[in-house]
């Protein structure tokens, strides 16, 4: 299969305010390759575009008038509704614990530069780079599927994550309201489920989501990379601000709801800070935890080395060397077991330092599983469905 190939720009790739990917690399799946260069016609057509998703009020919008006017317009957020034909995603890998998913989008405005899911942009012929965050999919009728797969005779609950490949509380969830409606239906159904996002959003959800966590039916994890603002701007640029996500886990947890704090992913000598995040996460109410290192599959590999010699050019060639030692001389190492915590002495150093800190903080100690004996099938045409 054809390595992916950078758009070469003239001049080299800088970062984009408000954006994580530094350039639209070509999809794995392309037969041409592309050039783009400045024909002098600079300024779109803005009426092909559809509403940018930000809330002009929200804590993590990124306002557009803070761009440049043509980057501003350039980089806008398009939103594409589709038609899903499955809400839940089966995992059969054994390094995962739960056995099912749910994304009510495709692609993610957060722009995490490190997220494993940017690949899968190319199956729709778009690019993980840029378009992976500014080209997006929303599932509109995600909440009716469901709807049909829980009330089916052969459906049994199971261990569930809202938001494992793409943050559902990404800033259009404003405005859409489709995680909000899957959440409805889950809690109709009694059927248990786990949140991870890097979002505040999920506080306005909390009308849903305490009652159900009070009856062991709901769990909140919030994923803090780093304590580092100026840092968490670069890898996440459209994410809340680490404050921000600390205040929303302290919400969270106030309001009784089980909380965890993801430091998700370790970067070699880039975020360095794993275990002041735990603390944090701790201070606030988050009792459990859990960390991956870095993951590069496919064209994510050469996006992350373009974003490093934007933003870090004098670490790129230490950071790559550590990340191709703990996998084996590779960029990445898809073995299960191995892809999400690593091999060699840097990785096993850091399962070290995150098993000490939490050992400290009390984190861990005990897990009280999701219950799913209080499963009922959910009506189907104002009519209880029945096994």
């Amino acid at each position: 299969m054809p390595k992916p190939i950078p758009i070469q720009l003239h001049p080299p790739p800088a970062p984009r305010k408000g954006r994580g990917a530094v350039s639209n690399l070509q999809h794995r799946f392309s037969q041409d390759e592309r050039e783009a260069f400045d024909d002098g016609w600079a300024a779109p057509n803005t009426s092909s575009l559809i509403a940018a998703s930000a809330d002009p009020t929200g804590a993590e919008a990124v306002f557009e008038d803070e761009l440049g006017d043509d980057e501003a317009i350039s980089l806008a957020t398009e939103v594409r509704l589709e038609d899903c034909k499955s809400a839940l995603c089966a995992n059969d890998s054994p390094d995962l614990p739960f056995e099912r998913s749910l994304n009510p989008y495709r692609g993610c405005e957060h722009g995490c530069i490190y997220c494993f899911a940017r690949p899968t942009h190319s199956y729709l012929g778009l690019s993980p780079g840029l378009d992976f965050e500014t080209r997006l999919i929303a599932k509109r009728n995600i909440a009716a599927v469901l709807r049909r797969e829980l009330a089916a005779p052969s459906y049994r609950p199971g261990g569930l994550v809202i938001g494992a490949a793409t943050d559902c509380y990404q800033p259009i969830e404003r405005q859409l309201r489709l995680t909000r409606a899957v959440i409805e239906v889950l809690a109709e159904a009694r059927q248990p489920f786990s949140i991870i996002t890097k979002s505040s959003a999920v506080e306005r959800d909390l009308d849903l989501i305490a009652p159900l966590a009070a009856r062991g039916l709901a769990a909140v994890y919030v994923t803090i990379t780093t304590l580092d603002a100026q840092l968490a701007r670069k890898l996440e640029p459209r994410a809340a601000s680490p404050a921000r996500r600390l205040r929303t886990l302290r919400t969270l947890a106030d309001a009784g709801v089980p909380t965890g704090v993801s430091v998700a992913p370790q970067i070699p000598f880039i975020n360095t800070d794993m275990e002041q995040v735990l603390a944090a996460a701790h201070a606030v109410g988050a009792r459990h935890a859990f960390y991956t290192v870095l993951r590069l599959p496919w064209e994510v590999a050469p996006l992350f080395e373009e974003w490093l010699a934007a933003h870090y050019p004098d670490r790129a060639e230490r950071v790559m060397a550590r990340v191709r030692e703990m996998r084996g001389g590779r960029v990445y190492d898809a073995r299960f077991g191995a892809r999400m915590k690593g091999e060699g002495t840097w990785a096993d150093l850091l399962g070290q330092r995150f098993a000490r800190a939490c050992a400290r903080l009390g984190m861990n100690r005990a897990r009280e599983g999701l219950r799913m004996d209080l499963f009922r099938p959910p009506a189907l045409n104002g009519q209880q469905a029945l096994f």
